[in-house]
């Protein structure tokens, strides 16, 4: 008898043990089904939708129409041109600029680095548009403050700077994240950076500078060109900057182009698609190589004789101390006390007219029910997203790492094709599903096809996160559940998800912050009812509604920010360092 039910029992540990693998299996398929609808279908329909053509009775046939319109679109291969200059210049500037600083703070005895990090780290998260709108009243030709003081001084006609210009365009991004985004990217590996390499440069009689320059950079040369490569895509991806500054003087790139083509009266979906394709190709050679980079990982700076001394800059010390606390300053501090003062300004930049400060914009913007609805549409979409992007990441991340699923290096792949994606060209993808696919049309207009947005575009930097956390836990936490009867879900959400807490607190705050100031990514698909309050401020500046602008940017500034100090706060009360 004993023998029957010692049978029965292992028969049905071994029915259980069969339904929890195919359970896992079918529940990676789901995840790897659903990625591939949000990611790859809305590319697939860009490429099949080039190659359709409405013909004037509204019948549709496969040919090269939309093709050629779009070669021969007027402004196209100007906009192209436009986007590559600007993208050469800017990355020419920033660089240089960008490693200075990551080397000064993190490999030297600057007086105030914490403080000086701190700087950078806000320079990085502060949103675009309304650090744009500081600069415009600093630099707009007419009536911007600097060009006012210099012509007052010197007597002079006319300011020396524009802000609507293409090198207003190349300042604006220096200053707004291209800097800080170099920073943040290269300090970790400045920070692994073996000192033993300067000490030896010092020792043979090199000079700081060429320190810098004959042993530092060449060493430090995977980093800088990885840095490189992500800082290309980003760049070529911007969207706002140009939308803003490039419009009254007919300056487009292709993301301002394709957005012109969609918000015609009569949309040219075509011609926007083919645009889209042609710069996705133009960035696969740097997505391609990156790839390649990432995985030759021969570069090693950390050894068993890893020496972490800093150099002293002696008599330089302060000077370089006043350079990186000036330009810190100068680019976080000083654009939002002008954007902060132009939302109490009778007429935004004008400090000559006899009544120059009013509450008045403030009293009916507050007042004003599209605002209202917009900052609820906000804190809908960035906190959902920041909720499901930890659940979601922290689940692509473990199958990625952890799971032994046959599907798990393409679940990895698509994790990273959206960093190499445009946002303007995954909006423009998910703009066709939502309208073209008769099972998603419904969701048009919802906050939900705006939180799939943000999330794609959260993907990479959230799972990556996460993953290299993840790498880090031994097996036997989850062979420790498994014994003593947790199922897989339970020991991922008692277990793996506990542990992971401080990534996923970070990943969370990233996420929402990336959601609220968010527009590339969803500048095709909002709508009036969907509208984000970082899109409503976009509208205001095309408007030329600087004053309501303003005020919508000091709302994205506090969210972002006093999420990021509210999520700081909640690290450490938990034990937690984010």
């Amino acid at each position: 008898m004993a023998e029957v039910v010692i049978e029965h029992s292992s028969q049905k540990s071994m029915r259980r043990r069969r339904f929890k693998v195919e359970a896992g299996l079918i529940f990676c398929t789901l995840i790897l089904a659903a990625l591939l609808i949000v990611i790859v279908y809305p590319l697939g329909l860009l490429v099949i939708n080039s190659f359709i053509v409405t013909l004037p009775d509204g019948t549709e046939q496969i040919g090269f129409g939309n093709w050629t319109m779009a070669l021969f679109q007027a402004g196209l291969l100007e906009s192209i041109v436009n986007t590559f200059n600007r993208v050469i210049v800017t990355t020419i500037l920033v660089f240089p600029i960008g490693i200075f600083i990551s080397w000064l703070i993190t490999r030297t005895d600057l007086p105030g680095k914490e403080y000086l990090d701190f700087f950078m780290w806000l320079a990085f998260f502060l949103p675009t548009l309304p650090i744009l709108m500081g600069w415009i009243l600093l630099l707009e030709p007419d009536f911007g403050l600097i060009n006012q003081i210099i012509t007052s001084w010197f007597g002079l006609e006319k300011g020396p700077f524009n802000i609507y210009s293409f090198w207003g365009i190349v300042w604006a991004h220096i200053v707004i994240r291209g800097v800080a985004a170099t920073y943040i990217f290269l300090t970790p590996a400045f920070r692994n950076l073996d000192s033993s390499y300067e000490e030896a440069s010092r020792i043979s009689g090199r000079s700081i500078m060429g320190t810098i320059l004959r042993i530092v950079v060449p060493v430090m040369t995977p980093a800088i060109l990885i840095t490189l490569i992500i800082s290309l895509i980003h760049s070529l991806e911007s969207f706002e900057i140009e939308k803003v500054l490039g419009g009254p003087t007919g300056f487009y790139v292709f993301s301002t182009k394709i957005y012109e083509l969609i918000s015609e009266a009569q949309p040219q979906f075509g011609a926007a698609t083919v645009l889209s394709l042609v710069i996705l190709v133009a960035m696969l050679p740097l997505i391609l190589f990156q790839q390649y980079f990432n995985s030759r990982k021969r570069f090693t700076t950390v050894t068993s004789h890893f020496k972490r001394n800093i150099v002293r800059l002696g008599t330089m010390k302060w000077p370089a101390f006043i350079f990186v606390f000036g330009f810190s300053f100068f680019v976080t501090v000083v654009p939002i006390i002008f954007m902060v003062m132009g939302t109490f300004m009778n007429l935004f930049g004008f400090f000559d007219i006899e009544k120059v400060w009013t509450l008045d914009h403030w009293k009916r913007i507050l007042q004003d029910p599209i605002l209202i609805k917009s900052l609820w549409n906000t804190v809908i979409l960035a906190g959902s997203a920041a909720l499901i992007g930890m659940v979601l990441y922290t689940l692509l991340a473990y199958i990625s790492v952890r799971s032994k699923y046959i599907g798990r290096g393409i679940i990895d792949f698509l994790t990273w094709l959206p960093a190499a994606i445009p946002g303007i060209i995954l909006g423009l993808g998910l703009l066709w599903m939502f309208l073209g696919t008769p099972v998603f049309r419904p969701l048009y207009g919802t906050i939900f096809i705006l939180i799939i947005a943000v999330l794609i575009n959260s993907m990479t930097t959230g799972v990556q996160l996460i993953k290299s956390n993840m790498v880090q836990l031994g097996s036997e936490l989850e062979e420790a559940s498994s014994i003593s009867g947790g199922s897989w879900l339970y020991t991922f959400r008692r277990i793996i998800m506990p542990i992971l807490a401080p990534v996923l607190l970070s990943v969370g705050t990233l996420t929402f912050i990336s959601a609220s100031r968010n527009v590339a990514n969803i500048a095709m698909i909002v709508t009036g009812e969907n509208r984000p309050i970082a899109m409503l401020q976009l509208d205001y500046m095309v408007d030329g509604n600087y004053e309501a602008a303003g005020i919508a940017g000091v709302f994205v500034v506090i969210l972002t920010i006093g999420v990021a100090l509210i999520a700081k706060w909640l690290g450490k009360r938990m034990g937690i360092r984010i």
